[in-house]
C-alpha cells in the first residue's frame, strides 16, 4: 500500500499476529486463506492532524461489500447493515486463549465508558475467524458476556479471509495443538469506521481512553 501524501514521512507499522492467537491447524481439508498482504500496513506518522491516538491509515479502509452470517441467523451485509455512524470491526474467535479476551475486555469497558449519546451512535462488529467452531450460537453466546448489543457474524472461511485481506487483518490458517484442538492466527488490530470508510486503526493494548477519545471522534464528525 503506498501512501496518497507525505510517502516520505510514512512508516511501515507491523501487526504481528503471533500476539493475538497462536497459527493453528486443523483437519487435513481444512481451507487456510492466506492473505495476499502481510500482518503490517503503512500508517501515517508525524503529519496526522491529532483527531485520533490510534493509527492513521495513509489511505482510510473501506468497508467490505460483503455479506456474513448474523447470530439471529439473518444475513447481515458489512455495507447495507452497519447503519450507525460508527462502526467498530474486530476479527477474532471465541476459542482464543488471549489477546481476543483482552481486545473484547477493553473494547466493552470503552462502550461502557462512552457518553450515552455516542455510544448509541456505535456498533461494535465481531467477525469470526474460526467459522468452523464459531456457529450464530457459540457467538451470541460469547458475545453475551461482553455486550448484548455487539454483533456476531460469521460465515465461509474464504470470504472472510478476503474480507479481513482487504482491511489488511492476516490470518493464518489453524495450528494443532498438542491436545488435539487447533488455535487461529488473526491480526489483533480494532478498525474504526465513520460511515464505510475507517480512518482510524488500534493495536492490541491500545489504552481504554484513547478508544473512548477516538470512537467520540469518528461520532462527533
Amino acid at each position: 500500500m503506498t501512501p496518497s501524501v507525505r510517502p516520505a514521512l510514512a512508516v511501515l507499522a507491523s501487526f504481528v499476529v503471533a500476539t493475538s492467537a497462536a497459527a493453528c491447524g486443523n483437519s487435513g481439508d481444512a481451507e487456510q486463506p492466506q492473505p495476499d498482504n502481510p500482518a503490517g500496513v503503512v500508517i501515517s506518522d508525524g503529519w496526522q492532524d491529532d483527531t485520533f491516538k490510534g493509527a492513521e491509515p495513509a489511505t482510510p479502509y473501506e468497508m467490505p461489500d460483503l455479506t456474513l452470517t448474523a447470530t439471529n441467523g439473518r444475513d447481515f451485509n458489512l455495507v447495507t447493515d452497519t447503519a450507525y455512524p460508527v462502526t467498530i470491526v474486530f476479527f477474532g474467535y471465541t476459542h482464543c486463549p488471549d489477546v481476543c479476551l483482552l481486545v473484547m475486555s477493553d473494547l466493552t469497558q470503552a462502550m461502557v465508558q462512552l457518553p450515552e449519546e455516542i455510544r448509541d451512535q456505535t456498533q461494535v462488529v465481531f467477525i469470526t475467524t474460526d467459522p468452523a467452531r464459531d456457529t450464530p450460537g457459540v457467538l451470541r453466546s460469547y458475545l453475551d458476556g461482553y455486550d448484548g448489543d455487539f454483533v456476531g457474524l460469521t460465515g465461509d472461511l474464504h470470504s472472510i479471509a478476503t474480507a479481513a485481506d482487504g482491511l489488511d487483518v492476516a490470518i493464518e490458517g489453524k495450528r494443532t495443538l498438542p491436545s488435539g484442538g487447533y488455535d487461529v492466527g488473526h491480526g489483533a488490530q480494532v478498525i474504526g469506521f465513520r460511515g464505510d470508510v475507517a480512518p482510524v486503526i488500534w493495536t492490541q493494548g491500545t489504552p481504554v481512553v484513547d478508544l473512548v477519545s477516538d470512537i467520540t471522534a469518528l461520532a462527533a464528525s
